[in-house]
């Protein structure tokens, strides 16, 4: 089995093409965070999503942390995967699910103690 390649940080439509050419599967795209590299605007996001194949995962990484605000900002970036890397305090998975039914969700979750490998089984089958 071929294993699946997920570059994170793509700036670029011709970083996206290299990444391809060399076998990547999915793209990390940082959409505006409080700290760290590769922040792209929306509008840089959405240009290298739309200049991928449908087969490739484009993951939005978002720091929002309300359902509302998630899928407002996903409808200006057309990613096919979320990536959210905090803790949703506002609304529900469902919320997102329902408003984005083709879109998949990923929780980035910091493994610290027990409660959080419950917190990731609590939240994956929701």
């Amino acid at each position: 089995m071929i294993p699946r390649v997920k570059i994170c940080c793509i700036s670029s439509t011709e970083e996206a093409k290299m990444a391809i050419q060399f076998g990547a599967s999915a793209f990390g795209l940082v959409s505006n965070m409080p700290s760290g590299p590769g922040v792209r605007s929306d509008d840089e996001i959405l240009k290298i999503t739309k200049s991928v194949p449908p087969a490739i995962s484009t993951f939005m990484l978002t720091s929002e942390t309300s359902a509302g605000e998630m899928i407002q900002h996903h409808k200006r970036t057309l990613t096919n995967t979320i990536q959210i890397v905090d803790e949703l305090k506002v609304g529900t998975y469902e919320m997102i699910r329902h408003s984005l039914q083709a879109i998949k969700i990923v929780q980035v979750i910091y493994v610290i103690d027990e409660k959080t490998v419950e917190d990731a089984i609590r939240i994956s089958i929701r």
